[in-house]
């Protein structure tokens, strides 16, 4: 029998979610560095220096990797000869571990959950509670595996129910750019076949926890149809030519990872997931021994890459910014933006909203005139840092606040990731805005632009309060230019099409 203490138990989780926080794992990291050596875009090959280059910088300051830690999703296997010296639940002793690693002085996490999910939404202060899966298996074995999956990637979970003669490939391929950029790519997709709906998402979440091989599997060849179907997943979705960021490029998905359960003979439910920039999963046992131990990987795992701007990279000084400058980017320049920028998400838009619609106007110390918004919730600074990763977060979640804003409060612009809808892009063009993204899976890197940083409006809303930024030199790349120019649109149709043709030169030359 093996016995298996509360403290134990609480340090591994705590342990676990700190070095995830900041480690990405071996495999992750060796796959984007291949995507990068091959990759012929130059805004796909950028932002994959941009996230190779914040993975190396969060593994040696051990700060987080993306400003959104994650909700905490644990798989636990726990033998039926395995018993526990507690008076706790499991859940509540794996969110006692979760509490402390969020609450940690030394690497604060950012707590992201709310409660209730609607209503109020008042955030738990802990990013408690996890989401626990537990299994009870044969032994005296206790596996735990542990993710943290930030927002922008679970909201691009699909869930379908084909007919048994269905083409589920071709689901695919017809689902994923609908998916946008918002998962931050290039990850991996984890996909569930077979069993119940809610078996077939289960299924797709934990298939993200296995370890990226698919280009040992293109060598050896497949032995399986769940492998063969692998193959025709990630070859299909890549001549999509999303590419990183959905810039437009070589590589959407690092690898494609499935599992399957047997199903009801008229049934096909088919669940989706997938992993973002910021993959961060962890496995391991607790044999009743002590916590379990985490060795720290050898910096010598990441390619000596170090992003710098470009010289083609335009300067603009943000306190003196016009529409007429603005007029001026086209979609897909690159700029080094320098003064101050306000900051804001979902719950200060709604805020906003109100406020503007009940004649109260904007708070004290909040003018929007001729100013940039970046959509962002940091992560709590430590030590002399002026603010925490700070990476941008999906853009497409404002779209439905852009009119107002740009329509009355003088707004100029937006920061964010990931593509607007039409309407969005028709409210930019009409108000001669514009809207830049930055790298998502890259916040710890962006938050070194930030050299000044403090909470103007709705502190009680935490992370999601609004901030005034003073940044210097902060990448951007302009997604929608004042003309209505997108180029979420025009990279994957370019590069989609290059795919194409490379595809057909390469058979032709066999």
């Amino acid at each position: 029998m093996t016995l298996i203490r509360e403290d134990d138990l609480i340090q591994s989780i705590h342990d676990a979610l700190q070095y995830i926080s900041y480690f990405h794992p071996r495999d992750f990291v060796r796959a984007v560095a291949a995507a990068w050596e091959r990759e012929q875009s130059p805004a796909a090959k950028d932002a994959l220096e941009q996230i190779l280059t914040n993975s190396r910088m969060s593994a040696e300051g051990r700060r987080p990797i993306c400003q959104d830690t994650g909700v905490v999703v644990v798989f636990l296997k726990i033998g039926m000869n395995v018993r526990f010296d507690s008076n706790r639940s499991l859940q509540e002793m794996i969110d006692e571990g979760v509490h402390r690693a969020y609450t940690d002085p030394i690497n604060p996490l950012r707590a992201s959950m709310v409660d209730p999910p609607i209503g109020e939404r008042r955030n738990t202060g802990d990013n408690t509670p996890a989401i626990v899966h537990t299994e009870l298996v044969p032994g005296d074995r206790f596996e735990i595996a542990i993710a943290a999956k930030g927002g922008g990637s679970e909201n691009k979970a699909r869930f379908t129910t084909l007919n048994p003669s269905d083409d589920l490939v071709e689901w695919v391929v017809r689902t994923l750019p609908g998916m946008g950029a918002g998962w931050c790519p290039p990850g991996v997709l984890g996909i569930g076949i077979g069993g119940t709906p809610e078996k077939a998402l289960l299924m797709a979440k934990e298939a993200l926890l296995s370890p990226i091989d698919i280009h040992e599997l293109q060598q050896r060849g497949p032995s399986n149809p769940i492998e063969e179907l692998r193959l025709k997943i990630h070859e299909r979705v890549n001549t999509l030519g999303i590419g990183a960021q959905g810039l437009g490029g070589l590589t959407t998905v690092l690898d494609v990872k499935i599992l399957s359960y047997p199903t009801h003979a008229a049934s096909l439910p088919v669940g989706m997931i997938p992993n973002c920039a910021a993959t961060r999963h962890l496995e391991f046992e607790l044999d009743g021994t002590g916590p379990a131990t985490f060795e720290p990987p050898s910096l010598d795992d990441w390619p000596d890459i170090h992003w710098a701007p470009g010289p083609e990279a335009r300067r603009v000084n943000l306190d003196t910014l016009t529409r007429e400058e603005i007029a001026s980017w086209q979609v897909g320049d690159r700029l080094l933006l320098s003064g101050r920028l306000l900051t804001g998400r979902d719950a200060a838009h709604k805020r906003i909203q109100q406020l503007l619609e009940s004649g109260q106007g904007l708070p004290e110390g909040v003018d929007f005139t001729n100013r940039l918004i970046y959509y962002v919730g940091p992560v709590d600074p430590v030590g002399d840092e002026v603010v925490g990763p700070a990476g941008p977060t999906t853009a497409t979640r404002m779209d439905k606040f852009t009119e107002l804003m740009l329509g009355q409060t003088g707004l100029l612009g937006m920061i964010g990731k990931a593509e607007r809808g039409p309407e969005t892009i028709e409210s930019i063009r009409r108000h001669k805005a514009a809207y830049l993204i930055a790298v998502g899976g890259a916040a710890y890197l962006v938050s070194q632009a930030v050299k000044k940083a403090r909470v103007v409006a709705f502190e009680d809303l935490g992370m999601e309060a609004i901030y005034e930024f003073e940044v210097q030199d902060m990448p951007v790349t302009v997604a929608v230019d004042s003309h209505g120019e997108s180029v979420h649109q025009r990279g994957p149709a370019e590069w989609s099409m290059r795919i194409a043709e490379l595809r057909h030169t390469l058979h032709q030359n066999r």
